[in-house]
Formats: structure tokens, sequence, C-alpha cells
């Protein structure tokens, strides 16, 4: 008999749910086996495949008829899922697998997939395209020198006559280039098609150059336009079929085949280099081709190179040759800065701005003075105008320009002065560099200054060597060295102020603190001694000068001390720098003074450097009496 509170129950209901929950369970448990067996296959490598476990057989419940229902009796296996929240199946053990031991899978790690053996590294050569690519770059080569030797050889030797052998090379060139057409559109011909057309485009524009240059049958300005046109064709035709080696095969094919048919590197084959060189250039923009850029510069700028220094020094100058090195130096850099302007880390344009340069800085030892001077003068104004006006300009560039805006002023400066004036305008130099670094903190500006103060102090100590001090024999005295001298010390001074501004070093300050003293000292006291050598002759001036450096150097060590009581930064580098000069001051008046000097003047230099120490202990003395007596309460 059933109760009454069971009484609203479905009994079919019941049975249905028990058995479904039955059936995800049985489910449960073989997705458990499932990956047991899947982490068991990845943790282990077994030589062969293991066995597949077996399914656990599912249970049948029988359905239960409502007249013998009981439900308790029926509920009760079921009762933790009536009692319990989600269901979750028990952990099971898959079946034991013959001849593997079971593994423990809560004890294990991460998986770990075995590393794939590396392949070996092919050959080079055996590598897609290499062999292919060889052949045609010998081809091309053989196949250039084959036209030379139908241009010149045959000429030597007397076959055919010069208008077959011209229209020959102009037949078998276009017959190379529509060949490289066709082949190129061909499965498998990129590499074969570039070569044909690289190589025919080359040769007719060697055909151009022999028959304005060796056969002389058209005006040079007809065959410039007609290879200017060419080189512009085939480098167009290698920008479409997006080809760099093409356009380096052609200007390649055609800087090494030039020379041969004009007899070495004359003017007209440096006319030919530069139409090519202009004509290839938009090849360039918006693509990364610095092979390009090399190929393209290279042969001009060593052609005129070769130019410079086979020119013949006796002979008056060749202002056509001057003109050559203008418009390369300017063709090249105004290329370059358009090339840094699309693509500023493109350090090949950056290069190549050098390059283009290198001619009109070599070129100051061929023509003469006035003209040197003018042209390095007009280089040292593009390279400022440049460093100056174009913001834009990359660090690696603007550093390039610099350097060739400070050579070619070297230069000027050199070539514009005697031996006795150069330090002056070097030194000048040096100072307005300074100036420019302080007021711009720029580090670039002071280590060109630095670069001229170096080369201006040793320009100054082979005029006014230490023997001019110790001799009145060797004294000279002129306006150049008592300028320079004053200049020499101005620099030398700039240097420490400029480097402490900057702070560009943090150690080995108070060294560079120290010779920068010693080059000042130096240059204040060739002015004075020179000073007095002019004014008073080489006895006379000479012992005035040396009375008057020996005060001097007493003033500047005064300063020194005075300057170390009110900068308590620099008290310490301006105290010992003080104390040096001081000591310095009386072992000069001592040794040097008072066996060189005689009379009035070894009177007025004891009398000055006595009254001086006198005045600086002095000071001093108040100085650290005031200091106690603040602290002193």
């Amino acid at each position: 008999m059933t109760s009454s509170q069971n009484s609203g129950l479905d009994p079919q209901l019941v049975a249905r749910l028990s058995s479904r929950f039955d059936s995800l369970g049985d489910h449960m448990r073989q997705v458990a086996v499932d990956l047991q067996t899947l982490q068991s296959q990845l943790g282990t490598a077994p030589a062969s495949a293991p066995a597949r476990p077996q399914p656990v057989p599912r249970t049948y419940v029988p359905p239960v008829a409502p007249q013998s229902f009981s439900p308790p009796q029926m509920l009760a296996p079921q009762q933790p899922f009536a009692a319990r929240g989600p269901v979750s199946a028990p952990p099971v053990m898959p079946p034991p697998v013959v001849g593997r031991p079971m593994a423990a899978p809560a004890l294990r790690g991460p998986v770990v997939a075995p590393r794939p053996p590396v392949p070996p590294r092919e050959p080079w050569w055996q590598r897609d395209g290499v062999i292919s690519r060889l052949l045609a770059v010998a081809g091309a080569g053989v196949t250039l020198v084959g036209v030379v030797m139908l241009l010149v050889l045959a000429a030597q030797a007397g076959w055919f006559g010069p208008p077959l052998r011209v229209a020959a090379g102009g037949v078998f060139s276009l017959a190379l280039i529509g060949a490289g057409v066709r082949v190129f559109g061909r499965s498998g011909g990129r590499v074969g098609g570039i070569a044909l057309a690289a190589t025919g485009i080359a040769g007719l524009y060697l055909d151009v150059l022999a028959t304005s240059v060796l056969y002389g049958w058209l005006d040079p300005v007809i065959g410039l336009i007609g290879a200017f046109g060419i080189a512009a064709a085939g480098t167009a035709l290698a920008v479409q079929w997006k080809s760099q080696p093409m356009a380096v095969l052609i200007l390649a094919g055609v800087a090494a085949c030039g020379p041969i048919l004009t007899d070495g590197p004359t003017l007209a084959l440096i006319a030919f280099f530069i139409a090519t060189y202009i004509a290839s250039f938009p090849a360039q923009i918006g693509r990364d081709w610095p092979l390009l850029q090399i190929v393209r510069t290279l042969p001009l700028v060593g052609t005129v190179l070769i130019a410079l220094v086979g020119t013949d020094l006796s002979e008056p100058t060749d202002y056509r040759l001057l003109l050559v090195v203008l418009l390369v130096a300017a063709s090249g850099m105004s290329m370059s800065l358009e090339l840094l302007r699309r693509n500023v880390s493109d350090v090949a344009a950056t290069v190549m701005t050098a390059l283009a340069a290198l001619p009109l800085l070599i070129s100051a030892s061929v023509f003469d003075r006035w003209t040197t001077v003018t042209v390095q003068l007009v280089l040292v104004a593009a390279a400022l105008v440049i460093v100056l006006l174009v913001h834009w300009l990359p660090a690696h560039a603007r550093i390039t320009v610099s350097i060739i805006g400070a050579v070619a002023m070297l230069q000027a400066a050199v070539g514009s002065t005697t031996v006795d004036v150069r330090p002056v305008v070097l030194f000048a130099v040096a100072l307005a560099l300074f100036a420019a670094a302080h007021r711009t903190r720029s580090s670039l500006a002071y280590l060109i200054g630095s670069a001229f103060g170096v080369i201006g102090a040793l320009t100054f100590v082979s005029i006014s060597p230490p023997e001019a001090l110790l001799d009145s024999d060797h004294a000279a005295g002129n306006a150049g060295i008592i300028i320079g001298g004053i200049l020499l010390a101005a620099t030398a001074s700039a240097f420490a102020y400029v480097l402490t501004e900057l702070k560009l070093l943090d150690d080995g300050m108070q060294t560079l603190a120290i010779v920068s003293g010693v080059l000042a000292l130096y240059g204040l006291t060739s002015a004075t001694v020179s000073l007095g050598t002019s004014i008073g002759g080489n006895t006379t001036g000479f012992t005035a000068g040396h009375t008057a450096a020996t005060i001097e150097w007493m003033i500047a060590a005064f300063a020194l001390l005075a300057f170390g009581l009110r900068s308590a930064a620099h008290a310490h580098l301006a105290l010992l720098a003080g104390l040096s000069l001081t000591a310095a001051s009386i072992a000069k008046l001592f040794l040097f003074d008072l066996v060189a000097l005689d009379g009035l003047f070894r009177v007025i230099a004891f009398i000055a450097v006595g009254l001086l120490l006198l005045i600086a202990g002095t000071r001093y003395a108040k100085v650290f009496a005031d200091r106690e007596g603040a602290v002193t309460p």
C-alpha cells in the first residue's frame, strides 16, 4: 500500500529520470577513460600503438510497473543525486592495458612535446635559383665583352666597316632586349629574361657611346641625350619588373666596359656616366635598393678621382673638370637629401653623400689657390645651410654633412693664409663653433670646434716653439704670434668652459681642465714675450716680455684663488689650479727670471709677485675669519 504523500508522483517519469542519470554517469566515465588514454599517449612514446581501451558497458535499468512501484525502495539508489548539487562523475581508473604499467595522472607535470630534428642546411649552390643567377650574370658579362670586341677589336683588325659594326651592335642589342621581354613572360623565365634584357640595354648604351666618342659620328650632346634615354628606359623597365639586379646589371656593365671604348677616364666618359647617374635616380625613389645606389655612384666618383689624380699640374687649369666636380657634388648631395627625406633610415644615401663630395674635397690639390678657396667656401656654405635649415635630417646624415663642411673649412683656412696667420684663423673658427655649441647645446659643434682648436694649437707651437721662450735668439715678434697666443688662451678657456656646461664627461674633467690651463698659459706667455720682442728687440724686449709674463702668471693664479672662494662647486679645482700656478710663478721667478732678467726688470718682477702673494694671503685670511665668525655663535 502506498502512502498518501507519494500518491501524486508519476512512476514512469521517475523511471525515465533514473535511466538518464545512469546514462550520464556512463558517458562521464567513458570520457574519463579517453582522457586518461590520451594523457598516457602524450606522456610516453611507445614503440607501437597502445591497445584501445574497451568501453565500460552501460547499465540497463528495466522499467518499473506502476502497480508495484514503491518510491522509498526505488529512490534509495538515486538518493545521492537528489541530495547533492551538480552531478559529477566519480574518478574511475581505466581498465589495465596488457604490457604497459598504469601511470598516475595526478602526479605528472606539464606535457612537453618532443622537439623535431633540425634539417641539414642546404649548401648555397643548391638553393633555389642560385645556379641560374650565376649563369645569367656570367652570360651577360661575356656577351657585353663580345659587343665591345665587335666595336673596338674588329676596328683594329679591319673586320667589316665602322657602319656595319655599329649597326650590328645595335641590332644585336635590340634583339637581346626583345628576347628578354619574351622570355620574362614565360613560366620560370624571370632570371633569363632579366639577364637578356639587361645585357641588351647595356649593349645599346655602349653602342651609342662608341658612335659618339670612338667614331665621332654623333654630336656629343645628341649622344648624351640618347644615352640618357637608354639608361632611363632600362631602369624604368627594371622598376616595372621589380628587379634591382636588372638595374644593377645594366649600370655595372656600362661602368665596366665604358672605359674601354673611351680609352680611359676622359671627360667624355665622365659626362656619359653623369647622364647614367641622373637617369637612374628615379628608380631609387620609394624603393630600398641600396646596391643600386652603390653601382650608380662608385663608377662616376671613381672616374672623377682618377681624372683628378692624373691631372698635369704644369698645364693650365681645365675648368671643365672643375665644372664636372661641382656638378657631381651638387647632384649627388641633392639626390641623397631627397632619398633621406623619404626614408630617414637610409644609411646608404648618407654614405653616397660623402662620396659625392669627395672629389670636391680632393680638388684642393689640383686647382689654383684662390679657385680652391672659393670652391671650398661654397661647400662650407652649402653644408651650413643643410645643417641649419633641414630640420628632418637624421643624425647620421647631419654628422656626415658637418664633417664635410669642417674639412672644406679647414682646406679653405689653410689655402687662404700663410703659416704665421694660419693659427689665428683656426682659433677663430674654433671659438665660433664653441659659441654655437654653447648656444644650441650641440655636442657635434663642440667636437668639431675642439678639432679645429687642436690643429690650431699644433700649428701655433710650430711657429712659436718653446725655444722661442727660453732663448732670445729664437724669439720672434710678429702679429701672428701675438694674436694667435691670445686666441689660444681664449680657445683653451672656452674648451674647458663649454665642456663643463654641456656635461659631456663624468670622469677626466679635471685632467682636461689642467691641460687647457697649461695651453692657455703657454699662449699668453708666447704672446707677451713676442709683443715685448717686437717693441724692444731681442734683448731688452725679451726680458721685458718675460717680466710681464711672470706677473701675468701670478695674476692668473690670484684670479683662480678668488674664483675658488666664490664658487663652492668648483672650489677644489680652482684652489688646486691657483696654488699650482702660484708655485709655478715662484719657480719661474727664481729659476728663470733671476738668471735671465737683469736690472729694473728683475726688481719689478719680484716686487709684483710679492705684492700679489701678500694680497692673496690677506684675502684668504679674511675669508676664513669671516666664515669662522659666522659659524661661532
